[in-house]
């Protein structure tokens, strides 16, 4: 039977985007994103719970993601559940993350009085989509 994983986030940004390379030249960023849960309490009351999730955003994606998200920026991120696995002190971890295929900046822009405003930049690059 084929297994299938699909993950659909919306959330806020915990940290500002850390961009690196790869050795071959390939763009890959981690953020961290936030979402909070509304829960019922014991006494009928409603609280607020976080929930943090870590994301790998690769290509012009994770570039895209770099040079327009800061903290407290609200995304949405539609991936796949990956496990990284690792040795520390001679004990086995893991850890599970959202390896994002698709990314989309949510909010509004601030707009700036025109005489404000700075001249045009390049067009923004297309974000990549990887197809599952």
């Amino acid at each position: 039977m084929p297994s299938f994983c699909h993950v659909t986030l919306v959330g806020n940004l915990t940290r500002d985007v850390e961009l690196r390379t790869t050795g071959t030249g390939t763009k890959v960023c981690d953020l961290g994103v936030a979402y909070n849960k509304k829960r019922k309490t014991d006494d009928g009351g409603w609280e607020d719970e976080a929930h943090f999730f870590d994301v790998t955003l690769w290509g012009n994606t994770a570039q895209v993601a770099a040079d327009y998200l800061k903290k407290g920026s609200p995304v949405l991120v539609e991936g796949e559940l990956a496990q990284d696995r690792w040795e520390q002190d001679g004990q086995k971890r893991s850890k599970v993350k959202i390896v994002g295929r698709k990314m989309v900046m949510l909010g509004q822009r601030q707009v700036e009085p025109a005489a404000e405003r700075p001249e045009p930049a390049a067009s923004t690059p297309p974000v990549e989509e990887i197809p599952f």
